[in-house]
């Protein structure tokens, strides 16, 4: 009921409780939910009831109703006679307050709370989103619940409110302080805020609502900025992520935390939204926990070589070798733990640990061999790479054949050419030396024993404009360091 009030029934009621009537809606609300929990005298209940008698006159909630099991469940299943969005504020078998999703109601729906209910989305679907690989999720102090819209108006407003229990305030109040302090702590705990599609088919990623804005106790929340536009005229996005909002929550056993968001209703699509108190986590862990998945059998990557190498007979190129590198395409640096995902196509592999840390420092999860996705719950460590690597230490590339056996490959080719050539370049040197060594032993025959040396390592032109100075690149030393210089001129 009292979430169900104006701010002029919330001042009302406030001032008459004898209570400060002075802030804007939802700080009215807090105060109004905190004197409902500390536990009003019979006389504010009676003036609750009175302000939501006069609120909703057609239909009022008897104390018989109230009494009927699941009003104050924490599964948070709307009141029989309530709207799906007004949830009550229940407690919990630790008398510690429920979640309670609040949604604020425009004047068009006064006419009857059977038309509400009628009219509103669910207000727990049975969404799922998807899980954040570096964050492991403890409590569900919102679970998804449904952006309840007015199809009518374009700009829509909802609040939700949320409390803590003592052990939760004490585990975020010991991460904050580590922080601060720099030790930082390695498993942390922070309150996250997530928005996504209400599609219940599969699990969904995070997915902002149009023109989103979110004040957390008052306070405007940080939110990820737009993306440049791809097109001209197209409006722009922001990245879709989760919010951490754990710096403006009240680490309060006793104050409940409000949550107003606006946005523009979008026809043909509804948003569900969730809050979150998850653990972080760090790549070393993630690194652990896919090892701990184990290493997939060899013989899947051999019966996967097979069937690409396979002869297609409608195909007139037939496909007799496959070559994979040894390197992981991040860093260009020699595999350690070979891994890929499993909707993958390709045999290539990458660096599972290099993976994971890019993705703790921007989270993507795309493969970067074939830029499809590759969420970390699908990431394989391959069986039959962690058999070639230990195996083959002197190359960085590898060759399968047909029947699944692979062939290391070395460039032998190249080298030997490459030696060839320099030892041939040596041999002449040495021979046109002994030569030369022998014409001036017999000086009296060094006109018909004359030998020419001939640089092919210089042009005509280099040799034109260098005339007084020795050049550099020739391929033989002076032949004789004693002789006269010759004048060219």
């Amino acid at each position: 009921m009292v979430m169900s009030l104006r701010v002029s029934e919330l001042q009302v009621l406030l001032g008459y409780a004898g209570r400060n009537k002075h802030g804007r809606k939802h700080e009215l609300l807090t105060k109004a939910l905190h004197l409902l929990k500390a536990g009003c005298s019979p006389a504010v209940q009676m003036k609750i009831k009175e302000l939501y008698r006069r609120r909703f006159p057609t239909k009022m909630v008897s104390p018989t109703d109230l009494s009927l099991p699941g009003i104050h469940s924490t599964t948070g299943g709307a009141p029989a006679g309530l709207p799906a969005s007004l949830t009550q504020l229940g407690f919990d078998g630790h008398g510690s307050p429920s979640l309670l999703p609040v949604a604020l109601l425009g004047p068009k729906h006064e006419l009857g709370l059977s038309h509400l209910a009628s009219t509103l989305h669910p207000v727990h679907p049975d969404v799922k989103l998807q899980r954040l690989p570096f964050y492991d999720v403890l409590d569900e102090l919102i679970k998804p619940t449904s952006l309840a819209s007015d199809s009518s108006q374009r700009f829509q407003e909802t609040c939700f409110a949320f409390a803590l229990t003592p052990q939760q305030v004490q585990q975020i109040s010991s991460s904050i302080l580590g922080n601060l302090s720099h030790t930082f702590l390695k498993e942390s705990q922070h309150i996250f805020f997530r928005f996504c599609l209400s599609e219940t088919s599969c699990p969904q990623e995070d997915h902002f609502p149009p023109n989103l804005c979110v004040k957390v106790n008052g306070k405007p929340c940080n939110l990820p900025g737009y993306l440049p536009p791809t097109k001209n005229g197209v409006e722009p996005k922001r990245p879709s992520r989760p919010i951490n909002i754990t710096s403006l929550v009240r680490l309060s056993t006793t104050v409940p935390n409000t949550i107003v968001v606006s946005w523009t209703s979008e026809i043909g699509r509804s948003y569900s939204m969730a809050v979150y108190l998850v653990r972080q986590q760090s790549s070393s862990v993630l690194l652990q926990r896919l090892r701990s998945k184990g290493i997939r059998n060899p013989d899947h990557s051999r019966a996967l070589i097979k069937e690409k190498l396979t002869a297609d007979p409608d195909s007139e190129i037939a496909t007799t070798s496959l070559r994979v590198s040894l390197l992981c395409p991040l860093g260009k640096m020699r595999l350690m733990i070979p891994c890929r995902a499993l909707t993958c196509s390709h045999l290539q592999c990458f660096d599972a640990t290099l993976y994971i840390q890019m993705n703790e420092k921007k989270p993507t999860w795309v493969c970067p061999v074939c830029d499809k996705k590759a969420p970390f719950e699908h990431l394989i460590i391959d069986g039959l790479f962690m058999e070639i690597l230990s195996s083959c230490v002197d190359c960085d590339e590898i060759q399968f054949k047909e029947d699944g056996n692979w062939a290391p490959m070395r460039s032998k080719k190249v080298v030997q050419e490459v030696s060839a050539s320099s030892n041939g370049i040596e041999d002449s040197c040495r021979s046109v030396m002994s030569d030369h060594r022998n014409s001036s032993s017999h000086s009296s025959s060094s006109s018909s024993k004359k030998v020419e040396v001939i640089d092919l390592t210089l042009d005509s032109s280099s040799d034109e404009e260098d005339n007084d100075e020795p050049s550099p690149k020739r391929a033989c030393p002076s032949l004789s360091p004693t002789s006269p210089p010759v004048n060219k001129g």
